[in-house]
């Protein structure tokens, strides 16, 4: 005897009552109030429903049977909507659940610049889950095998009370691990050979992936459709993540490629020429001078020398050239009257009355060497340098150490 009855009254039929009775009350009930005839009863179109979908199924109206209604609503299988229910018993299509989607599998491909700038075919070799071929996704080639799982009454899934303290209590819903969540079990010698009852089997799986000229690093190509099979589920997708690696040359900022080359002051006076080979294998000579002079950082351009346009491949960005002019270590001095003569901006002769200045004292400069100075000295030379340190107005000093003079007036 079931322990409600509730829903066998919403249907105007008894608990003992056959699924043709049951059928035949529904449809009866549901013409009469569906709400395109009468738009005031949606509620109850919905509880006839709801009924309907439970006592038609056999393993939901045995687990209402003997537990009742909110054991169900409390984490059992999810209900079709009215309208679904509606449209798959009078043949009409409108309605239809939305099937769930598997997971996307996420595979990175690493790509060169001459990859992304040439275009490139590969394939990839993947391991993906498909369905069992010699049972079609059941678990097992016997028929009426499947069996309701007894541990969770076909639901799938397990609530226990966990004591919180006193009067406090925790209910869990959990996997059931008997049946795995599908709320049917299949005995041992029942089930498939091939995928022993999980219903998927390991395939191995060639995809041909175009890498196109002019995608980025990080884009994706997206295989639809083509993830892990499961039963009852939409595949998800295969996503091929293109990674760059770095290239020795060349970098690249969208449409822009970018290098630098190293020239001399001769060169960056009066003119050069140097060849660099481009990404798809050419050999560009770039010549530069006629009386123009490039300046260390000077960023000079190639038109449609750098990197093309994804889908649109004919369409690309400047090869942009940032020059770094190596200045030489020593000058003979002998040649100082000609650089005179050739270079603006020669030194104008000194004044030093004309400047106020009444006692002018002669330095010598030399290359800065922070380590030599923080070598020498030993204790006396720590003292030293601590009481520069510490002297000192600006601790930021760009150079390192004190910008003051380290020099302190005598005590009177």
């Amino acid at each position: 005897m079931p322990v409600e009855t509730r829903l066998y009254d919403v249907l105007g039929v008894g608990p003992d009552a056959s699924l043709d009775q049951i059928k035949k009350s529904y449809k009866r009930l549901a013409m009469k109030y569906h709400p395109d005839r009468n738009p005031n009863a949606e509620d109850k179109f919905k509880e006839i429903s709801l009924a309907y979908e439970i006592l038609s199924d056999e393993e939901k109206k045995r687990a209402y049977d003997r537990h009742g209604e909110e054991y169900l609503k409390q984490g059992g299988p999810s209900h079709a909507g009215p309208s679904d229910l509606f449209s798959h018993l009078f043949g009409m299509g409108g309605g239809r659940a939305r099937q769930r989607k598997g997971e996307d599998l996420v595979f990175p491909l690493k790509v060169t610049l001459e990859d992304l700038y040439n275009g490139k075919t590969t394939k990839v070799a993947l391991k993906k889950k498909v369905i069992c071929d010699e049972c079609n996704g059941k678990g097992t080639p016997v028929p009426n095998a499947l069996r309701t799982c007894e541990s969770c009454d076909g639901r799938g899934i397990k609530l226990t009370l966990r004591q919180l303290g006193p009067g406090m209590v925790q209910q869990i819903q959990s996997r059931c691990p008997d049946c795995g969540g599908e709320g049917q079990v299949i005995r041992e010698r029942d089930r498939c050979k091939k995928c022993s009852g999980f219903k998927v089997v390991q395939e191995r799986k060639i995809l041909e992936i175009f890498v196109d000229k002019g995608m980025k690093h990080k884009q994706k190509i997206v295989f639809t459709g083509e993830g892990d099979q499961e039963p009852g589920v939409t595949p998800g997708d295969v996503i091929i993540l293109l990674n760059q690696e770095d290239h020795p040359v060349f970098k690249r900022d969208g449409k822009n490629l970018f290098m630098e080359k190293e020239i001399s002051l001769f060169e960056a006076l009066c003119g050069f020429s140097f060849t660099l080979k481009h990404l798809d294998g050419r050999t560009l000579l770039v010549k530069f001078g006629n009386g123009q002079v490039v300046k260390p950082g000077d960023l000079k351009e190639i038109p449609d020398e750098g990197m093309p346009t994804w889908k649109q491949p004919f369409d690309k960005g400047p090869l942009v050239i940032k020059f770094n002019v190596k200045f030489p270590d020593y000058v003979n001095p002998q040649s100082k009257p000609m650089l005179e003569q050739v270079l603006p901006g020669g030194p104008e002769p000194m004044d030093f009355a004309a400047s106020g200045a009444v006692e002018v004292e002669e330095v010598t400069m030399r290359d800065y060497r922070p380590e030599a100075r923080n070598a020498r000295g030993g204790a006396n030379g720590q003292q030293r340098r601590e009481a520069y340190e510490t002297g000192s107005d600006d601790e930021d000093h760009p150079y390192g150490g004190g910008g003051g003079s380290g020099v302190s007036c005598a005590q009177q």
